[in-house]
């Protein structure tokens, strides 16, 4: 399974991809940002983030796209650009018949180090002996990007089949696979919640 990460930003969109499955070595296959002046107008930042992002995507030919799930912070106008950076990767993809999944940040940290409060430095660590890399991916935008594709081979693979085979299942049943879970329960569900 080949994976594209986004850590999504406006200033520097961390952009990486690796190629893998659950319990096998993972391979690089690219890193690194797409960058836009900050004294750019907003339209002209997200028409630049999406030509890059498109042209990774033309480039890696992923099976899926691993975004960074926005989460609340302190800082309005941070958290205003990464959703606006997110949601441009999530429509380029989409565009594409790509899967789309999002991950939040302590789930990424707690896939590549065990620990959902690890720091950057802790995150590219890994990520550096996780790839067999000489040297630890620059900018750690790289980096994280790197740390989203490599969470999601070794998660989202699991939930996408599992997610597949309860559609099956549902389908086999003569019901929608949102009416199977409920009549599940909540463990049914492939993430755990019922729809």
């Amino acid at each position: 399974m080949r994976v594209m990460g986004v850590d999504p930003g406006l200033t520097r969109c961390g952009l990486g991809a690796v190629e893998g499955r659950p319990g096998a070595p993972l391979s690089l296959i690219k890193a690194g940002v797409v960058r836009t002046p900050a004294d750019d107008e907003i339209g002209a930042r997200l028409v630049a983030i999406e030509a890059g992002i498109e042209q990774w995507l033309d480039e890696v030919r992923p099976d899926a796209v691993a975004v960074e799930r926005v989460f609340a912070q302190h800082n309005l106008r941070t958290v205003m650009g990464t959703a606006q950076a997110s949601a441009v990767a999530i429509l380029c993809a989409s565009r594409r018949g790509l899967p789309v999944a999002l991950h939040t940040p302590s789930e990424v940290k707690a896939a590549i180090t065990g620990s959902g409060t690890a720091d950057k430095q802790q995150v590219g660590t890994m990520v550096t002996r996780l790839l067999r890399l000489d040297a630890m991916p620059k900018p750690a935008d790289a980096a994280d990007a790197l740390a989203l594709a490599i969470c999601h081979v070794w998660r989202g693979g699991a939930q996408s089949r599992l997610a597949e085979a309860a559609a099956k299942a549902a389908s086999a049943s003569g019901t929608t696979p949102a009416a199977y879970f409920r009549s599940r329960g909540r463990a049914g569900h492939p993430r755990g919640t019922a729809k």
